[in-house]
């Protein structure tokens, strides 16, 4: 084993990991990232992509472009025509991003679980009553991006984007091991509540891209402003965008979460398990009624 390969491994060691970005100045390093990763020099993306290929797995082969002007570029870099094939089935909504599928199921009495045996109140995470008993008996799922993976997130169905929601907040690193040490981490984080009505069926569907350490903004195409830490404009923002499904709605500019909710009457793929790897397009839930 090479002295790069051992450091590689040292980095993704998820005990290691979490004191490496939870115990430093998170919203500082967070701003820092943010002007580091829009550097225009050649020499510093290539130095910057070897090391994100070697410690966080960055996979290029299904990028539009492999040439980035900086290390942002890449981070918010498009697919190829045709890379993700959308879920054409009108009773399915698509996952609205590559992810690996953490938590989900039921969400019950009102709280849905960060992990295993770490249950959160929806109402701390929404900060509304009346979405929360919508979602009360519905189904949700957790969506985690990875630092190498694809960071564009789209439409789960053809729908109405009616109303985007802005809550500023710290920025805990969103990786399993912190999910099982930091209780409602994703509450505390900074986050967007983006309530999506579905065209065919009237559902409202909501998803809640959550930022993370070294996330340095999220951009959502509809809502025509930059979402970051120093953001200060209406916290509430109405919309009103038609959107097809697999249509792009935005991008984080790192690797960070989207979690997902359904009414009752729309229920998660019987098949997916936490874990599993899932891509944007493909099947998340099924629509039943």
């Amino acid at each position: 084993m090479t002295a790069l390969s051992a450091i590689a491994r040292l980095i993704r060691c998820e005990d290691l990991n979490f004191l490496l970005t939870n115990r430093i100045p998170r919203r500082l390093s967070t701003r820092v990232m943010g002007r580091v990763s829009r550097i225009e020099n050649s020499w510093f993306v290539a130095a910057g992509l070897a090391a994100w290929k070697l410690f966080f797995g960055l996979d290029l082969r299904d990028a539009r472009k492999t040439r980035f002007c900086s290390l942002q570029d890449c981070f918010t870099r498009e697919l190829k025509r045709g890379a993700r094939p959308i879920d054409a089935n009108a009773s399915h909504l698509a996952s609205p991003c590559d992810a690996i599928l953490g938590a989900a199921g039921t969400v019950a009495d009102g709280a849905v679980l960060q992990a295993k045996g770490f249950p959160y109140p929806l109402m701390d995470l929404l900060g509304d009553e009346q979405l929360v008993r919508y979602y009360r008996g519905g189904q949700y799922a957790t969506l985690r991006l990875t630092a190498g993976m694809y960071h564009r997130f789209h439409a789960p169905h053809d729908c109405l984007v009616e109303q985007v929601t802005y809550v500023s907040g710290d920025t805990w690193n969103v990786n399993p091991i912190a999910l099982e040490r930091v209780e409602r981490l994703f509450c505390k984080n900074e986050r967007a509540i983006i309530r999506c009505r579905l065209r065919s069926s009237g559902h409202l569907i909501t998803l809640v891209p959550v930022a993370a350490i070294l996330v340095a903004s999220i951009r959502l195409h509809f809502a025509e402003v930059l979402l970051h830490l120093r953001y200060r404009g209406p916290g509430v923002i109405p919309c009103d965008a038609v959107l097809a499904k697999g249509e792009e709605m935005g991008w984080f500019e790192h690797g960070s979460t989207i979690i997902v909710f359904a009414p009752s009457g729309v229920s998660l793929r019987a098949e997916l398990r936490a874990g599993d790897r899932i891509r944007m397009g493909e099947a998340l839930m099924r629509i039943e009624s």
